[in-house]
């Protein structure tokens, strides 16, 4: 299946190169740890990957693995709840329901990590890693 080529497709790809050379570029030394949730730029991806929103192209994430002071191992996070093996619902920290889309597993530089908004429960993190190990 191919999809058109748009002027706005193009201009959204541009504004994400850009955004992410001045990511690549930066001095940014943030240090994530399990369990946290923080806003990430995620980026423009290809076909159904999930894109990050806004400017920066930012999105809600959790760190499954701290790989070390560069390197991280995140599952995204949505407000759209959604059901099925390939999503976890919880409720954060304004009381809030979301979904971890745990298919959407990836490595990320820590570099991406923008600033930190809360903490997943202990309860809830062991489950997603049961979940995450189930699927891998």
């Amino acid at each position: 299946m191919s999809m058109k080529i748009t002027k706005e497709l193009v201009e959204v790809f541009a504004h994400w190169t850009k955004a992410k050379i001045h990511i690549h570029a930066s001095d940014i030394r943030n240090f994530p740890r399990e369990r946290q949730i923080w806003w990430a730029s995620l980026g423009q991806n290809i076909g159904v990957e999930i894109n990050g929103k806004n400017e920066i192209f930012e999105r809600p994430v959790l760190v499954i693995k701290r790989y070390n002071d560069q390197f991280s191992l995140i599952v995204p996070i949505s407000s759209k709840i959604k059901e099925g093996k390939y999503y976890f619902q919880f409720t954060n920290y304004r009381g809030e329901r979301n979904a971890i889309i745990l298919s959407q597993i990836r490595a990320i530089s820590n570099k991406r990590f923008i600033r930190k908004i809360g903490k997943l429960n202990s309860a809830d993190y062991e489950d997603v890693k049961v979940k995450v190990k189930e699927l891998i």
